[in-house]
């Protein structure tokens, strides 16, 4: 929006053209608007209509149509708008709009690029308008919403331009964990450009228009003989379920910027804050749901199942909204509420892998949980799992190296952690999912869940394997002598009696108690603080 101070007249936005005459609405003499003014206001009109044209025809939306999306109606305050531009010689101002709005009534500080303007790319205005609107989003403690449009670095400023995207890297970096920084890839990506969305908390893509890569599909086949289409080196698809770089794949813009409002809606403004709560107020639905949690897991350990039913049984209305939906399906991660309260959800997936966890599905886990921790979001952890994926694949994939990022995550979160066995926990896959060990708060177990070193299959298999073979040496049923040692070893075990002896499960609830019994903790820990154990600069997080 374009404004004129009163005493210069009035400015039609819809017509685009200002009132010289000196009245004002109500009648009063004003002073005649500036020529210059007239000028800006008709270039704005004109910028905007020529933005239409040329994005609408490749199916997007412009800058500050997305805009409109993301805010609530009338709450979008550009600041700089000309910024760059040469009135004089009619021409337009930065790539890139800055500003700040109000998304569900809070302040969200927003840079959206415009494509129309010079391909979007990034020069020396445009950097300083984006740094410049990020020091008063972490100044005064409101998230940073990008929305990314850019044929990157403006090549005729060179150097200079590069210096840009070091500045906004350095910003970015200092802003994160403090403020919530959310990108939205709505067109091209490319280059030392992608580092400014790779370093924010969320990354939302596109089915269509939106790619990201360092190189692109020219670079690549000059360089390696492979050819290769955008959507296939970089597209949202391939983002969203190969990479990992995506958190969720929008089927349009309006989707992908619903998602972005979806998001923000249950993070505070600043690590200074807590989330938002909402009015809730339970009912036969809960109680309703909570019964239908008795009969969603089956009682035969092998019997897969899908968690998100386990997952909607437990929260607020039902309603999950999962990060990384997509990419290494076999955890789970998302936002919901109980009892009007935001948390973050982590669970297996037996549907997938058999819950199993594997180098993508760690990363995943460890990012989420790093996040709530950054933005006080309680973590409930859902287990059932047999333990990490076997294989060279994983093994040279870095299964140590990334899977410890999962144990680092855990271990420093100070956020109150509360973690539910579900059916099976066994080996290091016990320890590092929320278990008491690692720091969880509280820990529940349903009555017929398993917790060991190893299912029994393989248990028996290695520890009963002379007398296994003696039976087979000397014709006897191997089949039933190992049934019956997998009995034994369930009931001596297996079973998570012992794991509740010896105070690593707090308690053993009916899957019916599992929504309570969360509920109840959380309210116990509400006032846990955040406290440093040893005084450091930060630890060495395995990367």
């Amino acid at each position: 929006m374009i404004m004129a101070a009163t005493t210069q007249g009035n400015f039609h936005t819809a017509t685009g053209r200002a009132d010289t005459s000196g009245v004002l609405d109500d009648g009063r003499l004003g002073q005649p608007v500036r020529q210059g003014i007239i000028r800006a206001a008709a270039m704005a009109k004109e910028s905007e209509e020529k933005a239409r044209s040329r994005q609408h025809a490749k199916g997007k939306r412009t800058a500050r149509e997305r805009l409109e999306l993301l805010f609530d109606e009338d709450t979008f305050d550009e600041m700089g708008r000309f910024v760059g531009a040469d009135i004089g010689q009619g021409k337009p101002g930065s790539a890139v709009i800055t500003g700040f709005g109000e998304v569900y009534g809070r302040k969200v500080a927003v840079y959206a690029q415009d494509f129309s303007v010079r391909g979007g790319t990034l020069g020396q205005a445009e950097g300083r308008k984006i740094c410049r609107l990020m020091d008063m989003a972490i100044e005064n403690g409101i998230p940073i919403v990008s929305l990314i449009d850019s044929g990157g670095a403006r090549i005729q400023e060179g150097v200079a331009a590069l210096t840009e995207y070091g500045h906004i890297f350095r910003k970015t970096c200092q802003a994160s964990g403090y403020v919530p920084q959310i990108s939205l890839i709505l067109g091209p990506c490319a280059g030392g450009a992608v580092y400014c969305p790779a370093l924010t908390d969320m990354i939302i893509m596109t089915k269509e228009n939106s790619n990201m890569f360092v190189t692109g599909p020219d670079v690549v086949k000059a360089a390696t003989g492979e050819t290769i289409s955008m959507e296939d080196l970089g597209g949202g698809n391939v983002h969203a379920t190969l990479s990992g770089v995506a958190h969720y794949l929008g089927a349009d813009e309006a989707d992908a910027i619903d998602y972005a409002r979806t998001v923000l809606a249950y993070l505070p403004s600043n690590s200074q804050q807590e989330p938002p709560t909402y009015a809730y107020a339970s009912g036969h639905a809960e109680r309703e749901a909570s019964k239908r949690l008795a009969s969603v897991v089956p009682d035969n350990e092998r019997q897969p199942y899908d968690v998100l039913d386990v997952i909607r049984n437990i929260v607020d209305y039902g309603e999950f909204v999962q990060v990384h939906e997509l990419f290494a399906p076999s955890a789970v991660v998302g936002f919901a509420c109980l009892e009007g309260k935001p948390v973050g959800i982590v669970a297996n997936q037996p549907l997938v892998q058999a819950g199993s966890l594997d180098v993508d599905s760690s990363e995943k886990i460890a990012r989420f949980v790093r996040l709530c921790d950054a933005f006080n979001l309680p973590v409930i952890t859902l287990v059932d799992t047999p333990g990490y994926k076997p294989g060279s694949g994983q093994e040279h994939a870095g299964i140590i190296r990334r899977g410890a990022k999962m144990i680092y995550a855990y271990a420093n979160a100070q956020v109150p952690l509360v973690t539910v066995v579900l059916r099976k926990a066994f080996g290091g896959a016990y320890i590092v999912m929320g278990s008491k060990s690692i720091g969880a708060d509280m820990n529940f177990a349903w009555p017929t869940s398993q917790i060991a070193v190893l299912g029994a299959q393989g248990a028996v298999n290695i520890i009963h394997r002379r007398d296994l073979q003696k039976a087979n040496d000397e014709g006897e049923d191997v089949d039933a002598l190992r049934k019956k040692l997998v009995t034994e070893y369930e009931t001596t075990t297996v079973n998570a009696n012992l794991s509740l002896e010896m105070g690593e499960i707090d308690a053993m609830i009916d899957p019916e108690q599992t929504r309570q019994a969360i509920s109840e903790s959380l309210l116990t820990f509400a006032g846990k603080r955040r406290h440093h154990l040893v005084d450091k600069h930060h630890g060495n997080q395995p990367l």
